[in-house]
């Protein structure tokens, strides 16, 4: 054991560092950056963000030719995002770094998702095949863009064992958590059959995937943000305050709101693990999903998922921060996470918001289990290059490695899954973020080139292998040649 601890406490040092000196820069600089070379592209196009998410006749059209809508992959990607960062992250962030985290993690948000532009719209231009469907992500613009095979292998590695086991070791820690303090059910029980749900989905493809996402995620997000808005509504005389103590403890150099004690650094860096880990704009995750989505043009599936950054962190994000500042005792609370959260709708609603809280843990988590396999999966497809016996072997393996780490998940503490999830998302975000740095003015063209058709009245812009001159004898899944 001893020895154990010790790797443990070095690679919790290690992630410490990566956050403390090198992460948080990274992040909040690319995303100002991409911001400024995209033009604002999250605030000049937010209106036809929603537009696009819910065209009929882009939905239509997918699914007449068996392929993913750009809603069915947005559902994806959300399914991913929409989890316990949203009820437990954030009440965990506002234990660790007062309510003013909640403000780093609106910043990080809205800035964020312009790299949730970036690389999801890279993620389109280098998608390829995949049956009815495509299929792409950082692996992929890693290989074609920019030569680097052996890198796309090295990111496919570090996603699928982020996702695939850390991630929804966590989601099934904070599943088992919440339904144990509601029902009293046993932690190992709850596992088993955690693990065992999670094996009837995961076997059957990503078209059931996307079929479960789209039904669980629409429905269960609503409810929560209309339950959110009641909280809110019966207690409007102590909105002001909350707000208040978002923006006073933002800039704090002593957070004693929450009576956390955290030093201004600790806010910072509360704030945006909790709103990587939710929104996860930049960790080169939602491409995987943006790159099945059958689109007229690259641009519109960027659109879409920097759509799902502000749905999930602004809104969703927000709806929790709300319940839980709302609660007069979360501030001496010896609760945390997921158990803060319950409390919290326990003294709004009674027992039944606590109740409420688990069903819509229980699903937004299972949602997130399986939207986090999927991108296993396709990195899986990646690493083995057509091989269909290496990758059946492999893809079987990982699903039953899946349900093993869902049912470990349910009964570890949960600082030691929230620890690994910091430290494999740090990795993740380093990497992918370099390289959308570079990759980057291949978007910026795809945008001005999707200006421009918009500009000239066409209402269905269309990309062309030769909209991007350099990239015409690379890229697989677009027609040929424009006109000129």
């Amino acid at each position: 054991m001893g020895i154990i601890n010790g790797i443990y406490s070095a690679l919790m040092s290690f992630s410490d560092l990566l956050w403390s000196k090198v992460l948080i820069i990274l992040l909040v600089g690319a995303g100002l950056f991409f911001t400024v070379k995209t033009g604002f592209v999250q605030f000049r196009y937010f209106k036809e963000q929603f537009k696009l998410l819910i065209d009929k006749e882009s939905i239509k059209d997918a699914k007449s030719k068996g392929a993913i809508s750009s809603f069915g992959a947005f559902c994806i990607s959300t399914a991913s995002r929409v989890g316990t960062g949203n009820i437990a992250g954030i009440a965990i962030a506002i234990v660790g770094g007062g309510p003013g985290a909640i403000f780093w993690m609106w910043l990080i948000a809205i800035i964020g998702s312009a790299s949730a532009f970036v690389e999801a719209t890279l993620a389109q231009i280098f998608k390829v095949q995949n049956g009815t469907a495509t299929k792409g992500g950082p692996a992929y613009y890693m290989e074609q863009g920019l030569n680097a095979r052996w890198l796309g292998v090295v990111f496919a590695i570090l996603i699928t064992v982020t996702y695939g086991f850390v991630f929804n070791a966590v989601q099934a820690n904070t599943m088992s958590i919440a339904l144990n303090n509601s029902f009293g059910i046993n932690r190992t029980i709850l596992g088993l059959i955690i693990a065992v749900l999670t094996a009837l989905v995961i076997f059957g493809g990503v078209h059931r995937i996307s079929k479960v996402s789209e039904i669980i995620v629409p429905i269960f997000a609503l409810l929560y943000i209309a339950v959110a808005l009641l909280v809110i509504l019966l207690n409007l005389p102590a909105i002001p305050s909350a707000i208040k103590s978002i923006f006073v403890g933002a800039f704090s150099t002593k957070e004693f709101l929450a009576g956390t004690g955290a030093g201004l650094m600790t806010t910072i860096l509360t704030g945006a693990k909790r709103g990587l880990f939710s929104n996860e704009a930049g960790m080169g995750s939602a491409p995987n999903a943006s790159a099945t989505a059958d689109v007229s043009h690259p641009v519109v599936q960027g659109l879409i998922q920097s759509l799902g950054v502000f749905t999930d962190t602004i809104v969703i994000c927000s709806c929790t921060a709300f319940i839980v500042l709302l609660f007069s005792g979360y501030g001496v609370s010896a609760n945390e996470g997921i158990l803060l959260t319950q409390e919290a709708l326990n003294f709004h609603l009674g027992p039944v918001g606590g109740i409420f809280l688990s069903v819509c843990v229980f699903l937004f988590a299972f949602s997130s289990i399986v939207g986090n396999y999927y991108y296993g999966e396709s990195n899986i497809q990646f690493m083995c290059n057509g091989d269909k016996k290496k990758e059946k072997i492999i893809l079987n393996a990982t699903r039953v490695f899946v349900c093993l780490f869902v049912f470990y998940g349910s009964l570890v503490k949960m600082e030691v899954v929230w620890n690994f999830a910091d430290l494999f998302m740090a990795l993740m975000a380093l990497l992918n973020l370099t390289v959308i740095i570079i990759l980057g003015k291949y978007a910026y063209s795809a945008l001005n080139d999707y200006t421009l058709q918009k500009k000239n009245g066409i209402s269905k812009p269309i990309f062309y292998k030769n909209t991007i001159p350099e990239l015409k004898d690379i890229i697989e899944m677009w027609p040929e040649e424009k006109e000129n």
